[in-house]
């Protein structure tokens, strides 16, 4: 956990301002809002579209706090869902939180897109489409209890749905598990964003559960295909 001294769970405080970044899907979403007792109030969200994070994102996170008039220096803490998703854009948003908060102190909160995306939907478990006829999966509760994978066919026909009640958000994620898994209950939902995110991370921003910025790194679930390659490549300069 990092300590700061601008916010810690001794410290949490009314009105507590958190900035959220979740550019793991096709569309991503800064947000920015505040704690009103034990409410939390969304104060604005703004999408990035066509995956042009790496131009757009923090012209956004600007936009949305001179928005709101405000400015960084206000934010307590900041919340950046870490994958799985598109490697380009986990590591685009990644890198401007780590960015933003090595500059200025603010204090980080990392979640999984699959967690926000079940506890949107009110269930345990949640899947996303992985492309290459897999899904990122999550099966179980919440935090330690739950088990996030990377998951095609052997995968999904080995585990079995065990009458789960799964969010899906996306047509592809849907069809794959309709094929292995045919009589899982479905709970459709909208994709997760960044203010999901922050209202689910309230609680930990309260308790001051933040990541050590050194150690923050993404929840890719998949190599990269530069990793698989690679290693196929030396596979052959080998034999």
């Amino acid at each position: 956990m990092q300590e700061s001294g601008r916010q810690t769970g001794q410290k949490a405080r009314e009105g507590t301002l958190m900035l959220g970044v979740d550019t793991c899907g096709p569309v991503g979403t800064v947000a920015l809002g505040r704690l009103a007792g034990e409410r939390f109030e969304l104060l604005g969200q703004v999408e990035l579209e066509g995956r042009s994070y790496s131009t757009t994102l923090v012209a956004a996170v600007g936009k949305l706090l001179e928005g709101a008039g405000l400015a960084l220096k206000a934010v307590d803490a900041m919340v950046a869902v870490h994958g799985p998703g598109s490697f380009t854009g986990v590591r685009v948003g990644l890198s401007a939180v780590k960015g933003l908060g090595e500059a200025t102190g603010i204090p980080v909160v990392a979640i999984s897109r699959l967690e926000v995306m079940a506890a949107k939907a009110g269930v345990g478990s949640s899947a996303l489409d992985a492309h290459r006829n897999e899904v990122f999966l999550r099966l179980g509760g919440q935090g330690a209890d739950a088990r996030e994978l990377l998951a095609g066919a052997e995968e999904l026909a080995g585990l079995g749905s065990d009458g789960r009640r799964i969010a899906l958000c996306d047509e592809a994620a849907g069809q794959l598990l309709a094929r292995f898994w045919p009589g899982v209950e479905v709970v459709e939902t909208a994709a997760p964003t960044a203010a999901d995110a922050l209202e689910l991370c309230a609680a930990r921003v309260v308790a001051g559960d933040f990541v050590d910025l050194a150690l923050l790194d993404g929840h890719y679930l998949r190599r990269s295909d530069a990793e698989i390659f690679g290693d196929s490549a030396a596979a052959g300069l080998r034999r």
